[in-house]
């Protein structure tokens, strides 16, 4: 009876360090995951960041042309 029982207690050690080993290898790939999309992330970042720059920047030149247009047209209103 002893030895049955050994048996089974020797059954669900191996079944508990492989359901180890499993998760393991999950939490491993999981890891990866996150790296490459925290890579992901940081990518879109500095792709926003560039966009608002030249965002700012396509703003000061319509800026630029609005008053450029405005100064033309006051010069007509004085001819």
């Amino acid at each position: 009876m002893s030895l049955e029982i050994l048996d089974q207690l020797e059954g669900k050690i191996k079944q508990a360090v492989e359901t180890i080993q499993l998760l393991q290898l999950e939490v491993e790939e999981l890891k990866g995951q996150k790296q490459q999309v925290q890579q992901e992330l940081d990518n879109a970042r500095n792709e926003n960041n560039q966009l608002r720059g030249e965002n700012d920047q396509l703003k000061g030149e319509h800026h630029n042309w609005q008053e450029r247009l405005r100064s033309l047209l006051g010069q007509i209103d004085n001819v």
